[in-house]
């Protein structure tokens, strides 16, 4: 199903990945890409569940646009152990124009697919998506 705004179709592994990520925490991350010549989204990158917060924005690259989605686990004042699930529209500020308006006019319909997302940020470069950012977020 492309949307009519982007022409952009999601995978089903975008989907399956997402669903094992949170119902099985099989993930720490998931890093995803919009294939622009298929005309859909797909899973570029999978964090392992020991992988830390540094090993999931190292594996965002600088120039070009992605989503990404974040298992973020916290302890509140209360001493209880919680977690989050994290939407992240990364687009930096040094990736092109046509990348930039592709990834923003998908985004909704992406999110829609993925049922379960909690708290999403949108961050243009490394502070705005900082631990500091998710946990205030977070909580």
């Amino acid at each position: 199903m492309a949307n009519a705004a982007s022409g952009m179709a999601v995978h089903d592994d975008c989907k399956l990945k997402f669903l094992e990520l949170k119902a099985k925490r099989t993930y720490r991350f998931i890093v995803y890409k919009i294939e622009e010549k298929q005309k859909q989204v797909i899973v570029e990158k999978l964090g392992e569940p020991t992988n830390s917060y540094e090993d999931f924005t190292a594996s965002l690259p600088a120039d070009e646009c992605r989503y990404a989605v974040y298992d973020f686990d916290y302890v509140t004042e209360e001493n209880c152990q919680k977690s989050r699930i994290i939407f992240i529209a990364w687009s930096p500020d040094t990736s092109k124009v046509r990348n930039k308006m592709i990834y923003a006019s998908s985004k909704d319909r992406f999110k829609r697919e993925l049922d379960g997302i909690q708290v999403e940020l949108q961050a243009t470069d490394p502070t705005e998506m900082g631990l500091d950012v998710i946990r205030s977020r977070s909580t």
